[in-house]
C-alpha cells in the first residue's frame, strides 16, 4: 500500500508530534489505570466504569495510529516568503468584493483549521487560491453560489 503524502507546515507537524507525545506519555497510562481500576471493582460484564475506560482507550489508541501514519507520510511544506505565486504554506490576503481583507494560510488537510485562518489546499478557496498572483480575482464555488476573492498580498 502507498501512503499519500500528508503535507505540513514545521509548526503543524510539532503540534501534532506534542498530540501523540501527550496521547503516548499520559493519557495512555491514565486510560490503563481506569481499566485497571475498574476490573477490581468486580464483576466487568456490569461495569460501567470499565465499559467507558475501554472505549476511551478504543478512541485512544485510533488516535494514536492516525497520528502516526500522518507524521510518517508528512512532507514538510517550505516557505521562504520569496514567491509572486500561491502555494502551499503562503500566507495569503483576500478580499470578497466588496468584503474586508482576510488572511489564510495555505497548508495540508492534517493541519486546516479554519477558523484560524489555516485552509487546505484542497479546500475550493485553497484550490482556487494556488498558484495565483497578487491583484488577480478568482471564483469559488461553494453550495450557495460563486464568490469572488480578490488576492490581494501574498507571503
Amino acid at each position: 500500500m502507498i501512503d499519500k503524502a500528508t503535507y505540513l507546515t514545521t509548526e503543524g507537524r510539532r503540534k501534532l508530534e506534542e498530540e501523540l507525545d501527550y496521547l503516548l506519555n499520559v493519557r495512555r497510562p491514565q486510560v490503563a489505570e481506569q481499566i485497571r481500576s475498574a476490573k477490581e471493582d468486580g464483576d466487568i460484564s456490569e461495569n460501567a466504569g470499565y465499559e467507558e475506560a475501554k472505549s476511551q482507550q478504543a478512541f485512544l489508541e485510533g488516535r494514536i495510529l492516525t497520528l502516526e501514519g500522518i507524521l510518517n507520510s508528512a512532507v514538510i511544506i517550505e516557505n521562504d516568503g520569496l514567491t509572486d505565486q500561491v502555494r502551499m504554506g503562503s500566507q495569503v490576503v483576500v478580499s470578497e468584493r466588496g468584503g474586508p481583507n482576510e488572511t489564510f494560510r495555505i497548508v495540508g488537510p492534517a493541519e486546516a483549521d479554519p477558523k484560524s485562518g489555516l485552509i487546505s489546499h484542497e479546500s475550493p478557496l485553497g484550490k482556487a487560491l494556488l498558484g495565483q498572483k497578487a491583484g488577480k480575482e478568482v471564483a469559488v464555488r461553494t453550495p450557495d453560489g460563486t464568490i469572488y476573492f480578490t488576492v490581494r498580498q501574498i507571503q
